[in-house]
């Protein structure tokens, strides 16, 4: 036999460089769901079923096309736990002149990797994975230098590389890069929100359902109602239902939250993106096309193909930079654990329940309510990076290490001291209530600051300021938050301060 390939579950695509030069006659397919990846953290349950339905369509569709593909399916007393023994069980059988695998996102994994060529007695060749536009090496090379790692200088460069929304004179169309000022209003009940696109279960799905539920029961969320997209064609119905009903509104409403909508206009297509069913190239040119056929504004547009070619991007690139010390980072210094009603919802802060609640029941929260929300109280109550990390990384069906840790431990928690962010991502309960309904039903008044029923976010954030006085002050984005806080009266100050001293000692009861 020539080559065994290894598929993982966040590669499934055709066009996958594992698979490139693939000879269906002389070549094996090696897949596998096994309990070391599917435990390693508590995974939602949706995500556990998006993730093992998937594999298992793409194994049949690679059978379709002539491959023989060697699957192992979940059990939890299977002999292969982790994917090193299942690779090594194989080989041993098949015994391949090489292993070929498209590098993984996640530097725990990757690490493994780089010692199999040793451990397992044949050559390993690890490819590069073609689904980014950045290589490692690449972006290296673009922060080499550098004083500050800005997304937006980054951007640029992904513009001019990729040509997206740019005019032949080598200009960003509409004569700016970045529309994000039009793109922050509240949404009051209009336009209409169009139903989320939804796949119902085939038996496959089915059958993965009922092992996730046997098997995962102590695993967060709810298999209920699980409606995404396993097969790239069902994901690429996804993208046209978002680019014929929710893309048009996306950009002025991305940074809306509603009481009554999970999904607002956002795409949901992250997490096809992000395990191989959709390639985000072929998302952004869809998206793009929609501007110059006039069917979705400049602001929508660019807004959406910012997060893939520039945040999504070089989150990856700064991941890949950084680790593994970067996981260690807590510049802050934080110390208390995740409260409890991240795992439940339950809690009187009506944002947090919000949140929270349409976390675990739909596996996703779009990334306002994960930043300013859910992540804006953990960086404001003093908890430890690692703890929210995990917890991201559980909760969220797109999440994946080289996408979730820097997310979280950078641009939410500010713990590595402003890498890429120059300033933390703090506010107080006036921020939520500008962008959303959240605080019209809750039990905390967002006017107030102190008392039993004053929202905590605002003691919260004022503590936060105050606290880290030394680290922040001299910041000139945050100049005029440090004057305001110094102004206030002694007697309010105090008041202010007391209050948070009793909600960071209470978390798990609000």
């Amino acid at each position: 036999m020539r080559n065994a390939i290894l598929i993982l579950g966040d590669q499934l695509s055709h066009n996958i460089s594992s698979l490139r030069n693939a000879d269906p006659d002389q070549d094996l397919i090696l897949m596998a769901e096994v309990h070391e990846e599917a435990s390693y953290t508590r995974h939602h349950r949706k995500k556990l079923i998006l993730l093992f339905s998937a594999m298992r369509h793409f194994a049949a569709e690679l059978e379709e096309r002539g491959f023989r593909v060697h699957y192992q399916q979940y059990h939890p007393n299977c002999k292969a736990q982790s994917l090193e023994d299942y690779v090594a069980r194989e080989l041993e059988d098949a015994a391949p002149d090489q292993l070929i695998v498209t590098e993984c996102g996640e530097h725990r994994l990757h690490s493994i990797m780089q010692g199999w060529q040793e451990k397992l007695g044949l050559p390993v060749d690890i490819r590069q994975d073609n689904r980014f536009l950045t290589s490692h090496l690449e972006f290296q090379q673009w922060a080499e230098g550098r004083k500050q790692l800005r997304m937006e200088h980054f951007y640029h460069e992904m513009r001019r590389k990729t040509g997206l929304l740019m005019t032949s004179d080598g200009q960003p169309e509409g004569g700016d890069w970045n529309f994000d000022e039009d793109n922050r209003e509240k949404w009051k009940g209009e336009p209409e929100v169009p139903e989320p696109f939804s796949v119902e279960p085939d038996e496959i799905t089915q059958e993965v359902i009922e092992l996730v539920e046997r098997y995962f029961k102590e695993h967060p969320g709810s298999s209920e109602d699980f409606h995404f997209a396993v097969t790239a064609a069902d994901a690429d119905r996804a993208l046209a239902h978002f680019l014929d009903y929710a893309l048009p509104h996306f950009g002025t409403y991305q940074d809306a939250m509603a009481t009554t909508e999970d999904w607002l206009f956002h795409s949901i297509l992250s997490p096809y993106m992000n395990c191989g069913l959709l390639d985000p190239m072929v998302v952004c040119e869809a998206v793009a096309q929609r501007y110059y056929a006039n069917q979705a504004p400049l602001n929508a547009v660019e807004g959406f193909i910012r997060q893939i070619i520039g945040w999504r991007e070089f989150i990856r690139g700064i991941y890949w930079l950084k680790m593994p010390e970067y996981a260690q980072e807590n510049y802050l210094g934080n110390r208390r654990k995740l409260p409890w009603f991240y795992w439940t919802g339950e809690t009187g802060m009506n944002c947090m329940h919000h949140a929270v609640d349409a976390t675990l029941r739909n596996g996703y929260a779009h990334h306002i309510q994960r930043l300013m929300v859910t992540g804006n109280f953990a960086l404001l109550t003093d908890i430890k990076p690692e703890e929210i990390c995990d917890w991201y990384l559980a909760v969220y069906v797109d999440a994946y290490d080289w996408v979730e840790l820097p997310n979280t431990l950078g641009m939410v928690m500010h713990a590595d001291g402003g890498l890429f962010g120059s300033k933390p991502y703090a506010a107080s309960g006036k921020y939520i209530n500008r962008m959303s309904d959240y605080c019209k039903d809750c039990r905390y008044k967002v006017a107030d600051s102190t008392g039993e029923d004053a929202c905590p976010f605002n003691a919260l954030y004022w503590h936060f300021i105050n606290r880290h006085e030394q680290k922040f002050s001299d910041n000139p984005r945050m100049s005029l938050v440090y004057a305001n806080w110094r102004k206030q009266k002694d007697e309010r100050k105090k008041a202010i301060l007391e209050r948070g001293d009793w909600l960071l000692d209470n978390l798990d009861s609000l």
